[in-house]
């Protein structure tokens, strides 16, 4: 049952999460969501040093495979949506029950994922690689990496519970643990090991089934039944449903965007690849005060605590715009060596800096855009969220394509990024505005 609160209203309990304790929440998530985009940048710096081909090859497979990670946030999302609300609601048993269906899709989605892999690889490949050499090398990367689909899906899904019982530190141990060891391996099976491109994917599969093992274990020390729950099953399908519209939106323009830099040339797709995983990471790494807003919100909704879910979702705001001025600044004193640390390939230099500008304008925007997403989240307003998400990408989709008829290159599939980014921002705070997103109870009708 769900109660649809006026905006007007003021109960009590209106004292905000403490800052403290938006920290314990973020810091952890930061580390877990920075884990991953710190493994792919070493990989993408470890490949790079092979040439411009290879890393090329290595854009186009880990824009495929980019698919699998956007499957798991949506895991991770809907399990996130739900299970928060029971746990604010004082049903932490059936908080984890939640994770335990989360688990059974993620499972299932992850062998899918495949066997179609396997099917389609090499016409995949092509698609996204330019060039007879990039294709082949994208295909067989791939055809190694999707093992560890299953693996990926199934420590998403554990994320999803164990942030809605807001217990971030053994997510973060497990996942620190995991790439941490693929970080090691990943030059090793590259270079001395001789495995070349083919390495980094083992190295990527290895981090992965480490990760899906801990997380299977700890949902097993719950003690809760593991069994599938039909009718729990097809409310998470539900609440998935929009999250997938919504990240498949997302990933139109982020697999358009490496479709037409390969068609640019090899080096616009090398030195694309190096600013989206940038980009990646820096988003990820943001997303960690949405982490603790969906924790948050999700939680005092879930117990009727309106007034308090408010305060805390323009604290979170103020901190995600901190958190992307802290961002942009880092990144400003890092540019002088960032690109030595990726390739040493002067035409690819030059086509990075075409995408600086945008990359570091934006991270304050991200902040704020982030920190909102979460807190919408939390709320379980996936409608809006997928909605939202839509009409940006309408926004970026054009500049893309255009890019290809006018010859703008990066500078027009980054621009085209800057107004997606603008369009989520005065979309959420339209909505964050209009209050239609509180809505109280163990679950949203």
């Amino acid at each position: 049952m769900s109660v649809r609160v006026d905006a007007g209203r003021s109960p009590a309990g209106g004292e905000p999460a403490s800052y403290r304790r938006i920290a314990s929440l973020a810091i952890p998530a930061l580390v877990v969501l920075a884990a991953e985009p710190v493994y792919l940048l070493i990989d993408t710096a470890v490949v790079g040093h092979l040439g411009a081909v290879p890393l090329a090859a290595l854009a186009a497979g880990s824009a495929i495979m980019s698919l699998v990670a956007f499957i798991g946030a949506v895991l991770a999302y809907g399990t996130t949506a739900r299970a928060a609300r029971r746990f604010g609601a004082g049903d932490r048993r059936g908080a984890v029950a939640e994770g335990v269906q989360g688990t059974w899709i993620a499972l299932l989605a992850g062998l899918v994922v495949v066997v179609l892999v396997q099917i389609f690889a090499g016409p995949l490949a092509a698609l996204l690689g330019d060039g007879r050499a990039v294709a082949a090398g994208a295909e067989q990367w791939l055809r190694v990496a999707v093992f560890g689909a299953p693996f990926l899906l199934l420590a998403a899904s554990g994320q999803g519970w164990m942030r809605a019982v807001q217990d971030l530190k053994r997510p973060m141990y497990f996942v620190c643990a995991a790439f941490l060891l693929s970080a090691v391996l990943a030059p090793v099976l590259v270079y001395p090991a001789g495995l070349g491109l083919v390495g980094s994917a083992w190295a990527n599969v290895i981090a992965q089934a480490v990760a899906g093992s801990l997380f299977l274990l700890e949902l097993r020390r719950e003690g809760v039944g593991l069994r599938p729950d039909w009718s729990l099953l097809s409310k998470q399908l539900a609440a998935n449903g929009d999250l997938i519209v919504r990240g498949g939106a997302m990933q139109a323009c982020s697999m358009s965007a490496t479709a037409v830099a390969a068609r640019v040339g090899a080096t616009a797709l090398a030195a694309h690849q190096i600013g989206i995983q940038l980009w990646f990471f820096a988003a990820l790494a943001l997303d960690a005060v949405a982490i603790a807003a969906q924790a948050l919100i999700g939680a005092d909704l879930g117990a009727g605590r309106t007034a308090r879910a408010r305060a805390s979702a323009k604290r979170v705001t103020w901190v995600g715009l901190g958190y992307g001025t802290v961002f942009l600044l880092g990144v400003l004193a890092l540019l002088p060596v960032l690109p030595r640390l990726f390739t040493s390939d002067a035409a690819v230099d030059a086509q990075l800096g075409l995408l600086w500008p945008w990359l570091v304008v934006l991270l304050p925007v991200a902040g704020v855009v982030f920190a909102l997403d979460g807190v919408l989240l939390g709320a379980g307003d996936l409608r809006f969220t997928r909605n939202m998400a839509v009409t940006a990408a309408l926004c970026w989709l054009p500049f893309i394509w255009l890019t290809l008829a006018f010859d703008w290159g990066l500078t027009g599939i980054w621009g085209g990024l800057a107004v997606y980014m603008l369009a989520r921002l005065a979309l959420l705070l339209w909505r964050m505005r209009s209050g239609a997103w509180i809505v109280t109870g163990a679950e949203r009708a």
